[in-house]
């Protein structure tokens, strides 16, 4: 995230860009935009107005619980997307020493697989299986709320004690036989059975 900050001239940008590229087909309001990015309302203004004035995002009507706004969505027609799209999606969302740091505050983690978003695969069950003791659900789901501001785009994530993972892989569970069988990344590995 630093190198592309530098890039496109802030990380606020990059987090703003990338939500309008992961969701091409949703309108966001500025509230939107600034829970989903985690970035100050007058920083989103700020950055709004410079992507307007490129022309990566227009103007559009939203319809939020029965009432009409003003809200912006991603110009299908700007001369430039499907290059910048290559390029802020399909770059790495975030490193994996980075992703080991941020998870293995969590708790006592065991494994760490990645999937989906983070290895190019749209048709993977999770992005994120995180097996682990001492997890707090509040702690890992702020966790994850946070990456997902950084990455742009909503994560689909399981978590389970180790003990259940075990118990899962012993009755060869649908979800864990999906996540194990299809293309994923090891990130962290301190389970022998994997």
């Amino acid at each position: 995230m630093e190198t592309l900050s530098k890039l496109f001239g802030s990380e606020n940008k990059v987090k703003i860009m990338r939500l309008f590229l992961f969701n091409p087909d949703q309108v966001f309001d500025t509230r939107d935009i600034t829970e989903r990015a985690k970035v100050q309302s007058s920083k989103v203004r700020r950055e709004i107005l410079g992507l307007l004035k490129m022309g990566l995002v227009k103007h559009r009507s939203t319809h939020k619980k029965k009432k009409r706004g003003q809200g912006f969505a991603l110009d299908p027609e700007f001369g430039y997307l499907s290059q910048l799209q290559n390029f802020l999606i399909n770059i790495e969302p975030l490193n994996s020493k980075e992703l080991i740091k941020r998870i293995s505050r969590l708790g006592s983690i065991k494994l760490v697989l990645v999937a989906g978003l983070f290895i190019q695969d749209p048709e993977s069950r999770v992005d994120i299986l995180i097996v682990g003791d001492g997890v707090k659900r509040t702690r890992l789901d702020n966790t994850v709320k946070l990456l997902e501001s950084e990455i742009g785009k909503e994560l689909k994530y399981a978590y389970f004690t180790t003990a259940d993972f075990k118990y899962r892989l012993s009755m060869f569970d649908k979800l864990t036989r999906d996540i194990l069988d299809y293309p994923h990344k090891k990130v962290l590995n301190r389970l022998s059975i994997v």
